[in-house]
């Protein structure tokens, strides 16, 4: 069986954490004996849940480059070199066979101390549009991994392996049923559910509109299940416990669960969102936001919308248009059942295995070149 130390480094956000560790699991099922080392950004939330899905972990002191002036800029340069100091005291200590970069600024450092020390490496990005440091560790990188077509704009077109995005295999193996998702949740199971999600800080366009429709009774009819997000938590949190058919809270540990319950979920743009509702065939109103790097979930929302599998609504207009676009869409059961199935179609299951695959059978090949 071939032996292998595998070193993975990205994060910062869900985006990138998740697919990471999907990929760890697929390696791990694959090669039991396969030795894994994550490295992140000192400080991130992967300094917690890449310990609790059970892997190592050392963090970097690397921070992003800010697009806009802030003072964090001056120390950008001492904090890479920092990081790359400390990443190749890390790759020389762990000695990996290669390394896995998921995006994100935390995987530049030691994607590059790795390609410099001739460390084969993969890069997995997740976006229609490519991140920054993706972009700049391609031309070394053996294989890369996407997500959508016409991904040769960024990268090298023969290193390009359309995989689709991982997703936690506790969403895609989901085995909760809606009747029993809505009973553990303690919701009406007469009463159509709404799941407003806006990722683990939330997003305060979608926690406005929600409020402003629950102080006007325009959701009275209905079951909802807010996210709302860790950031701004308190000027929300009196909606806890509003009524019985609400489940609301800063962060819901329980996503498949809450998956299951949904019949149309509104949501921003991500790209692991958007893979996990194609995986579970959701019906969605994205709302893009306007805040990322080169406009991304935008890019990713309407190669959705023109496949007939999302509704995308511009984050300036939501305020306006999003609830009246619910209660249009939440009683047509024809176009629910149409978006059900169109958003199936962009779904690649057991990506992380698709991947984990390709990255054994290409290191089986460059060892026996080795020998």
């Amino acid at each position: 069986m071939l032996q292998m130390k595998v070193v993975i480094s990205g994060g910062g956000t869900g985006g990138h954490i998740f697919p990471a560790i999907a990929i760890a699991d697929a390696i791990r099922l694959r090669l039991p004996d396969a030795t894994i080392l994550f490295v992140g950004a000192s400080g991130k939330m992967e300094m917690e849940k890449v310990p609790a899905a059970g892997y190592n972990i050392k963090g970097l002191p690397v921070a992003g480059f800010q697009r806009k002036w802030s003072y964090r800029n001056i120390l950008f340069p001492f904090r890479l070199i920092d990081s790359m100091i400390k990443g190749w005291f890390i790759l020389r200590q762990f000695r990996p066979d290669l390394a896995i970069g998921v995006g994100g600024y935390a995987s530049g450092p030691v994607l590059k101390i790795a390609s410099w020390m001739n460390i084969p490496t993969y890069l997995q990005e997740q976006n229609s549009f490519a991140g920054v440091t993706n972009q700049l560790l391609a031309r070394k990188a053996s294989l890369i991994f996407v997500a959508y077509n016409g991904m040769e704009k960024f990268f090298p077109q023969n290193k390009i392996v359309l995989s689709g995005n991982p997703v936690r295999k506790d969403i895609e193996s989901l085995l909760v049923s809606r009747s029993e998702a809505i009973y553990k949740l303690g919701l009406d199971p007469e009463k159509k559910t709404i799941l407003f999600f806006g990722g683990s800080l939330g997003a305060k366009t979608i926690n406005e509109t929600v409020k402003r429709a629950i102080d006007n009774g325009e959701l009275d009819t209905y079951n909802i299940i807010w996210q709302i997000g860790k950031n701004n938590f308190e000027q929300y949190q009196q909606y806890q416990s509003l009524s019985p058919n609400w489940v609301a809270k800063a962060f819901m540990e329980d996503m498949p669960t809450v998956y299951a319950a949904a019949d149309l979920v509104i949501s921003r743009a991500g790209a692991l969102t958007i893979s996990e509702l194609a995986i579970l065939n959701k019906a969605c109103i994205l709302i893009p936001s306007p805040y990322v790097a080169e406009d991304h979930q935008t890019v990713n929302a309407k190669s959705l919308e023109a496949g007939s599998a999302a509704i995308v609504i511009e984050d300036k207009l939501a305020g306006t248009h999003l609830i009246p676009a619910i209660q249009k869409l939440i009683s047509n059961t024809n176009q629910l059942a149409i978006m059900q199935k169109s958003i199936a179609g962009f779904a690649f299951p057991d990506a992380a295995g698709f991947i984990a695959d390709k990255i054994i059978a290409h290191q089986s090949k460059l060892q026996a070149r080795w020998n």
